[in-house]
């Protein structure tokens, strides 16, 4: 058969009969179709298709499935990533640029010697890196409520997904599944989740901020004492999501900025009654009321008398001694000293 379009076709269609598991006819050779191993490609990689040739060759083509690529060194695809590398006596070579799935399949080399016809063949398995097609938004729930978070991912081979909390502490894989169930989730399971997608080829993350809102709790408020006219701050933290405001009050009136020279001032979680001159009107006992949309929390603070260091006190310093029955201080020995010499010098005169 000396037209080659012929025979490329013809060639073709024995070969894929071949491969459908049609037996060799007599005084062919099983050893004349051969299989190659599998080619894996990473999807968007350039695959090389090679196959063997020997001085016998006459004619020569490399088809896909029922689709011919190239007839000897006429292209015969309209695909312009397929192009020939190489084509002599001992190698019949081509490339597909820029593989993608639908290129996935079995690729056959076939050629016609002088005496018989015989077929090179050989699956080409594209690998495509994982991605995220879905995920949950970032969600603000109250506390108590029953959180899920998904995540669905493409990919070839399928990837497998991992869920992990990473925030406030990062922890391990807590679920190794598309859906993370959270029953009555409280604030310390609050934070950020990572979605992981991974594969033989590579891995794609996506991640999500789950906030958990709950009513403020007061962590923080100490009673204060402070001498009469100093300077006296009592201070209120508390702990919330959304952030608590604060108000102060005293014998159920509110306390407003600026009253009665008293500065009040919120700085986040802590609110702070600044007193500049107390007086004895100030001392008493105030409310801290924090507040936000889920509730409010209150507690108590006393403002207290304490006396101030005399100057008595202070005069004394460190390293006085007390007597133990009279309490007086003790004479210092270089006093005793100084009168025994002036009774000497007065004795003489």
């Amino acid at each position: 058969m000396h037209n080659p379009v012929c025979w490329v076709i013809l060639t073709g269609m024995t070969a894929l009969i071949l491969h459908q598991g049609v037996l060799v006819r007599s005084g062919e050779s099983q050893a004349d179709n051969r299989v190659l191993d599998n080619i894996t490609i990473r999807q968007g990689d350039t695959v090389i298709l090679r196959c063997p040739q020997d001085n016998v060759v006459t004619h020569t083509a490399w088809l896909n499935r029922s689709s011919i690529l190239y007839a000897g060194e006429d292209k015969w695809s309209v695909d312009p990533r397929v192009s020939l590398i190489l084509l002599n006596q001992r190698e019949y070579t081509i490339k597909i640029e820029k593989v993608d799935v639908s290129d996935e399949g079995l690729y056959t080399c076939a050629v016609q010697t002088r005496s018989s016809p015989r077929t090179t063949s050989v699956h080409v398995i594209v690998q495509v890196p994982p991605k995220i097609t879905k995920v949950t938004k970032d969600m603000s729930v109250n506390e108590g409520t029953n959180v899920t978070l998904m995540c669905f991912a493409n990919g070839k081979p399928e990837p497998t997904i991992t869920w992990r909390h990473l925030s406030p502490l990062a922890q391990g894989p807590v679920s190794e599944e598309e859906y993370l169930e959270i029953p009555a989730i409280t604030r310390q399971r609050s934070g950020m989740y990572e979605c992981n997608a991974a594969n033989e080829v590579a891995t794609d993350v996506q991640k999500v901020q789950v906030t958990v809102n709950f009513p403020p709790t007061i962590s923080d408020a100490k009673d204060v004492g402070v001498p009469l006219g100093q300077r006296g701050v009592l201070q209120c933290e508390a702990v919330a999501v959304p952030t608590a405001d604060f108000e102060w009050y005293r014998d159920d009136k509110r306390i407003l900025n600026g009253f009665d020279g008293i500065e009040v001032e919120t700085r986040g979680r802590l609110s702070m009654l600044t007193f500049f001159n107390v007086t004895e009107d100030d001392y008493g006992n105030y409310t801290c009321v924090a507040m936000n949309k889920l509730g409010s929390s209150n507690t108590s603070i006393i403002l207290y008398e304490i006396s101030e260091p005399t100057s008595s006190t202070l005069l004394q310093g460190p390293g006085a001694v007390q007597d133990g029955n009279s309490g007086g201080i003790a004479p210092h020995p270089s006093t005793c000293l100084l009168i025994i010499l002036c009774v000497q010098l007065l004795v003489k005169l």
